[in-house]
């Protein structure tokens, strides 16, 4: 039995509470961020420690390890790697070699990852910035215009898949607009639905095969004036399941951003009650994620059944590979576009 909930952990190890706390609520999956990163043998042996406690070798640990300002695992353990918006400007020179460096680069980073036993990178980036807007998103775009961020997205998700790595499309149905940063405000929408429909929404759809996807925290007001995209049951059914055509699990952007608002529990009942499948808490606070658990379910009905199914596409694990000689691809096709 697990609990519909992602969470994170406070440091390079789990102390003792923690250890008995995770045992105890049986989270679905866990996150890892920048805290939690010193070597590869302690990643390596923190993401093992993290699924003893819940007894499942498959629980999944994911991570953001997007490239540019968004990569947790850094230098000089780990390559530094480009943001979006470099693989935009190869494959608005080359389309087609655009999508195979962009694929290289996700097939590298799931390289990385799945030696960690790290299994689940939240990525690719499927939101289209536009003028004006914050920049929370910006360079982490593959481009400004949705048939360029659906391919490039596409190709990374196929070099994560092909790596053994599970991505996670975000942010559903769309940050691009945001004229705050969600992790500090909340963002309104207010442009009028077929601009959505006819630019915002198009990637997602077009991915929309794919088995995991994060919300937004983002009103839009044309569909709901009053709840984001997270805490909406009408984004999350007209808009995200219904229009875009999203058939996989559903997991909320993390209930620690400033975008939402209430307690850490109010937040992930909203977002349970709007339709999300399970809920993401990033923070590691012990006591906060005691009290997300308390009001959290155990997995069931079609979410249990989209969480199967996205573990069953992680499980035919990785392809062959030569590291060495694709980061000497990636290093030299970036650096003929400088």
């Amino acid at each position: 039995m697990t609990r519909a909930m992602i969470a994170g952990c406070s440091g390079l190890s789990l102390s003792a509470e923690e250890a008995r706390f995770f045992r105890d609520a049986e989270p679905w999956g866990f996150i890892l961020f920048k805290r939690n990163v010193d070597t590869p043998d302690q990643v390596r042996a923190l993401t093992a420690q993290l699924r003893e406690t819940v007894g499942r070798a498959d629980a999944p640990v994911l991570i953001d390890q997007e490239g540019g300002r968004v990569q947790r695992l850094k230098p000089p353990h780990w390559p530094d790697y480009p943001p979006g918006r470099a693989y935009g400007e190869l494959y608005a020179r080359d389309e087609a070699f655009g999508r195979e460096i962009a694929r290289l680069g996700a097939r590298l980073i799931a390289h990385d990852l799945l030696s960690l036993g790290i299994t689940v990178n939240c990525m690719p980036v499927l939101d289209i910035p536009i003028p004006g807007a914050s920049s929370v998103i910006g360079d982490r775009a593959y481009g400004s215009q949705p048939r360029v961020v659906a391919d490039l997205g596409r190709a990374a998700a196929d070099g994560l898949l092909a790596g053994g790595v599970l991505p996670v499309l975000k942010h559903i149905p769309g940050h691009g607009r945001a004229g705050v940063d969600s992790h500090h405000d909340l963002p309104i929408v207010d442009v009028p639905l077929s601009d959505l429909e006819m630019c915002d929404f198009v990637p997602f759809r077009l991915l929309s095969d794919l088995p995991l996807a994060m919300t937004a925290h983002v009103v839009y007001k044309a569909i709901d004036e009053r709840h984001p995209a997270t805490t909406s049951s009408v984004v999350i059914s007209r808009v995200i399941r219904q229009a875009i055509g999203f058939g996989g699990l559903l997991m909320s952007d993390d209930l620690s951003m400033n975008a939402l608002s209430g307690t850490a529990e109010a937040r992930a009942r909203a977002s349970l009650n709007g339709g999300c499948d399970v809920v993401l808490h990033c923070n590691g606070d012990l006591d906060e994620m005691r009290r997300v658990a308390a009001e959290v379910p155990l997995l069931a009905g079609e979410a249990k059944a989209r969480a199967a199914a996205a573990l069953k596409r992680s499980a035919a694990g990785a392809e062959p590979f030569d590291p060495v000689e694709g980061m000497a691809c990636l290093t030299l096709a970036l650096a003929t576009a400088a």
